[in-house]
C-alpha cells in the first residue's frame, strides 16, 4: 500500500486545497459583496483580509506540501468556525430542518476540517516540498 501513499496524499492535499485557493481569489475580486455577506452575518468585515490570507496562503501551503502539519490545523479550525458562524442553524437562525442546504454546508466543512485532520496525522507525503526540506516524518 506504500506504494500508493505519495501520489495519493498529493491528490488529497491538490483536491482540499482547491475550494480554499479558488474562494481566496473570490474574496479579493468580490471584495465588497463579500464584505456585506460577512457583516449581514454578524462577522466584522474588517476580517476579510485575515480570512483571505488563510484561505489563500493556507490552501497555496497545502497544495505545494509546505508547512503542511501546521497548515493543516489551522484550515482545520478555520473551516470549522467558518461552518459554524455561516452554516450552522442556531447561528444563522433557520430551521435547521427548513434549510436542508445549511445542513448540509455545515456538515461540508466539518468533513473538510476531518481531511485536514488526517492530512495533519499524516503529514504532507513524500512529493512535497516539506519532504525536500526534510521537515517531514518519514511517510510515502
Amino acid at each position: 500500500m506504500t506504494q500508493f501513499s505519495a501520489p495519493a496524499l498529493l491528490a488529497a492535499r491538490v483536491l482540499l486545497s482547491l475550494i480554499f485557493i479558488l474562494s481566496g481569489f473570490q474574496k479579493i475580486t468580490g471584495y465588497s459583496g463579500t464584505v456585506g455577506y460577512m457583516e449581514a452575518m454578524g462577522v466584522p468585515g474588517i476580517l476579510l483580509p485575515l480570512a483571505i490570507l488563510t484561505e489563500l496562503g493556507g490552501g497555496l501551503a497545502i497544495l505545494v506540501g509546505y508547512q503542511t502539519r501546521i497548515a493543516s490545523i489551522l484550515l482545520a479550525g478555520f473551516t470549522v468556525i467558518a461552518g459554524y458562524l455561516f452554516h450552522y442553524a442556531a447561528i444563522t437562525g433557520t430551521d435547521a430542518m427548513a434549510d436542508m442546504m445549511q445542513q448540509i454546508m455545515f456538515m461540508k466543512n466539518v468533513t473538510i476540517a476531518g481531511g485536514f485532520l488526517a492530512l495533519f496525522v499524516s503529514g504532507a507525503g513524500a512529493w512535497s516540498l516539506d519532504a525536500r526540506s526534510g521537515r517531514a516524518l518519514a511517510t510515502a
